[in-house]
């Protein structure tokens, strides 16, 4: 995919989506990682499972390791969330974790349509258990202050990668 990838990683409502697209936009490879690596399983061996829950939402490892190892585009963004990111942190040359304090993250949250992930009382409850914990994001990387307009957060991500 990329001489070059980044992760941009954040709980849910940090504005992952919103940042890929932005990217995209502008013109670069920007993958979603929810939409286009995303599966259930089990985080630690990537063993399919037949269930529909947070705890194994994870990316397709393999998937990964041969996207970045395609250098056909100079840069590639993964934007998205993963129960096993740990597996692949290491293949990045920088992660980025959104961030945004606990009003706005309520705030986007009531904005999601019914049916959208985050919008159900006990996925908003684990939204904010895991935004107080920071346990399902990097604990190392840039962190992005996400609370400001979309243009400025992907700026400041551009910046970074130079």
């Amino acid at each position: 995919m990329g001489v070059r990838n980044y992760l941009v990683e954040g709980v849910s409502a940090t504005g992952k989506t919103s940042v890929c697209r932005e990217l995209a936009r502008r013109g670069f490879r920007a993958v979603n990682g929810d939409t286009d690596l995303a599966y259930q399983g089990d985080p630690l061996t990537g063993v399919p499972l037949d269930t529909a829950d947070h705890e194994h939402h994870v990316w397709d490892v393999r998937r990964v390791r041969a996207m970045v190892a395609d250098r056909s585009d100079p840069v590639t963004f993964f934007c998205g969330g993963s129960r096993n990111f740990p597996a692949f942190v290491d293949l990045f040359d920088e992660v980025f974790v959104l961030e945004v304090d606990l009003e706005t993250l309520l705030s986007r949250l009531d904005r999601r349509p019914p049916g959208e992930w985050g919008s159900e009382p006990s996925e908003r409850e684990l939204v904010v258990r895991l935004h107080a914990s920071r346990e399902d994001v990097p604990s190392t990387g840039v962190v992005i202050d996400a609370t400001r307009p979309l243009t400025e957060v992907v700026d400041e991500i551009l910046r970074h990668t130079g």
